[in-house]
């Protein structure tokens, strides 16, 4: 199984390393613009190898991507981050150019490759790798929604001052501080639901936490987060790998699924060795899908400052 992260900044370099770690892969690939960067980061991570005890080989690459050839799964990191004050959606015109040459020379040396984007605005990055490659859908996968809900359940946690392996819990909708869906009304503590421990009002401001996770993080660190990140990806990229059938929150490109069209943007599917197997369509309240639809309006106004 070869893994190639493309950029070598603290998400890539974390997702590499969580990958790695993992010992499910027999190659990550990272590769950068910067020279020597990449394989700068590579050579540190291998010298921890026999100390986590993982076998997985990394290589480091400046902007050679003969190097990806037979990529069975390649991760999008590159693009530049968000600083304090900025949007994701600001982003999309450096960003657009970027995604657009990297997903075109991985296909070009990984034909039959399952693209996951990380880039920002996320839905957006993803949905030009879709209009650009024509790759089939289950092979694009957008991986905002496992990282929300990651941070949704580190705030419920916090919220019922519970363990977090005590709780679950789930986001959808778009990659955005004023997109996201935090599923609050299904979301469970050992099965029983969270609104049975929590009042309303407490749930409104976890909800509303979870939204704004990443900027809190962009003004604390002055750059966007990567631990988090990385770890969503790892999570994406095993289910893939090891065929684990697993349900995870990611933008896709949907046809009718939700009432939705022609838009990428989260919502629960089943991961498996051919990338995206299901899309799961949940039942959703009137408030839930009426926040749902605001949320692809404004993915789709986004959208449409992309130069196709």
């Amino acid at each position: 199984m070869k893994v190639t992260v493309v950029g070598a900044g603290a998400v890539g370099a974390s997702c590499a390393e969580y990958i790695a770690i993992k010992n499910f892969a027999s190659e990550v690939v990272v590769l950068d613009i910067k020279e020597g960067y990449a394989e700068g980061k590579a050579m540190d991570l291998m010298q921890t190898a026999s100390l986590n005890g993982f076998d997985t080989k990394i290589v480091g690459s400046t902007n050679d991507y003969s190097k990806t050839a037979n990529s069975n799964i390649a991760v999008i990191t590159s693009g530049i981050p968000r600083k304090p004050g900025m949007t994701r959606e600001e982003l999309i015109g450096i960003n657009a150019g970027i995604v657009k040459t990297v997903s075109e020379n991985l296909i070009k040396h990984s034909p039959e490759v399952i693209i996951i984007v990380v880039s920002n605005p996320m839905d957006t990055m993803t949905y030009l790798v879709h209009k650009t490659t024509g790759l089939p859908r289950n092979r694009i996968i957008g991986m905002g929604g496992a990282l929300d809900s990651a941070r949704f359940k580190y705030r419920l946690a916090e919220a019922l001052e519970a363990p977090i392996s005590d709780v679950d819990g789930m986001v959808i909708g778009g990659h955005s501080d004023t997109g996201m869906v935090p599923l609050t009304a299904h979301a469970t503590r050992n099965s029983v639901k969270v609104s049975e421990f929590l009042s309303e009002e407490r749930l409104e401001q976890v909800a509303a936490d979870t939204k704004v996770g990443g900027a809190t993080l962009t003004k604390l660190l002055g750059t966007s987060a990567w631990y988090a990140p990385g770890a969503a990806v790892s999570g994406l990229v095993q289910a893939i790998a090891c065929d684990q059938k697993k349900m995870f929150p990611c933008s896709t490109l949907l046809e009718g699924e939700y009432g939705l069209n022609d838009l990428c943007i989260g919502v629960p599917v089943i991961l498996g060795k051919n990338g995206i197997e299901k899309i799961v369509e949940i039942k959703l309240s009137d408030a839930e899908n009426a926040k749902m639809q605001e949320s692809a309006a404004g993915v789709s106004k986004t959208n449409g400052l992309l130069e196709l």
